[in-house]
């Protein structure tokens, strides 16, 4: 086992922990040497129905057994069906492109952008602190400038305003504007909700500006925030949004949903993905998606009694998020400190900011499960502050 941690036939691109892991079920992971683990981060947002899930499981074997891969020049059953689910589930109601992540999502919402503004325009206002991806587009997008260093000159057009206030985004357009790109929860920034205000404004700009308003829900959409989708808490519809994580439930799929008046702009070989859309993901998809709508009405009572836990905790100076997307703020600088100390003791959540410690559960996670993790998170802020 200490030849596949120590390998080095993988980039280096993450700073992983010398951990194997062999196994999951629902909010738990075990590792080589049978430790078990609670995970509080569900692979960032991702296993969002549980490591595991069995109706995910039996979907995906199912689906395999049929049909794995045909061109996008044919139908498939499982991608319309989910592709209407997906305009169904969302005011925009709009029109879908499929993709493989998220990073590739907003680069159509991009592209999308772009094209239905029209000759001329083609900056794209984002926000401080934002995070939409590490392709070379949504890089310039993400509005922080430590993840563009030696990735220079990276695509023009960007911009980046100040997150929640609505002035500084109202300043940075001009005639050559396409489009406001936000998350209406930063994620990587370290775990802030958009106030309605700003978002409400953000409306308006659009509106006035004729620009499109591109929500980036990779993170915070499929149930997170306690609804379906986060701008559905807002009551603010844009006119893109897009979706990864949670969607595939750990497989591969990415989501560009649109109105159809910025859709209609594209056109055939405009833009494509091999396996965006294909047959496995997308059942895979659906089925998760049924298991997050069966606990959807359970999100706001898990998320109370999670704040209620962590606040409580001597050294955590706020909790703040939506759902189960929260993050403690600690008194000190010593965020990574304690999740290392989380992680030792079998608790999985992670440090996005020095003093911010993100938690992204399965939304299955049960009520004992919070206790356990509010338990272990308690002792590892004790001990990593030192007391």
């Amino acid at each position: 086992m200490q030849s596949i941690i120590d390998t080095s036939a993988l980039l280096t691109t993450y700073g992983r922990s010398p951990i194997h892991f062999v196994r999951g079920e629902g909010s738990r992971l075990w590792d080589s040497a049978g430790k078990a683990y609670l995970d509080c981060l569900a692979g960032i947002a991702v296993v969002s129905a549980g490591h595991a899930n069995p109706d995910v499981c039996r979907a995906v074997c199912a689906q395999a057994g049929e049909l794995v891969h045909v061109s996008n020049l044919f139908w498939t059953e499982p991608m319309v069906v989910l592709a209407e689910r997906l305009r169904q589930s969302s005011p925009v109601d709009g029109r879908v492109f499929f993709a493989n992540s998220g990073a590739e999502a907003n680069e159509c919402a991009i592209k999308l952008a772009r094209k239905s503004a029209g000759a001329g325009r083609f900056r794209i206002v984002c926000a401080e602190g934002s995070f939409h991806g590490r392709t070379l587009a949504t890089l310039a997008a993400t509005g922080q400038p430590g993840k563009w260093q030696g990735f220079e000159p990276l695509p023009e057009g960007f911009v980046h305003a100040r997150f929640n206030d609505a002035s500084s985004f109202a300043d940075s357009i001009d005639g050559t504007t396409a489009a406001i790109f936000i998350e209406p929860i930063l994620g990587e920034g370290g775990i802030i909700p958009a106030e309605e205000s700003f978002l409400a404004s953000l409306r308006e700009l659009a509106d006035e500006h004729q620009l499109a308003l591109i929500f980036d829900e990779v993170q915070c959409g499929m149930g997170r925030t306690g609804a379906m989708w986060a701008h559905q808490n807002y009551g603010i519809t844009p006119d893109i949004f897009t979706s990864a994580k949670a969607l595939g439930n750990g497989f591969p799929i990415g989501a560009c949903v649109a109105s159809s008046r910025v859709a209609d702009a594209f056109a055939p070989g405009d833009h494509g993905s091999t396996y965006g859309g294909g047959p496995v993901v997308c059942a895979a998809a659906l089925a998760s998606w049924n298991v997050i709508e069966g606990v959807l009405e359970s999100i706001p009572h898990k998320a109370e009694r999670f704040v209620r836990g962590i606040t409580a905790i001597p050294g955590v100076q706020e909790v703040r998020g939506r759902g189960l997307m929260l993050a403690a703020v600690l008194e000190g600088e010593h965020a990574g400190a304690v999740a290392a100390a989380c992680l030792s003791a079998g608790l999985i959540v992670n440090a996005v900011r020095p003093n911010v410690i993100r938690f992204t559960p399965p939304l299955v996670i049960t009520d004992d499960e919070i206790d356990e993790a509010c338990g272990i998170f308690g002792q590892a802020v004790l001990s990593a502050s030192g007391a």
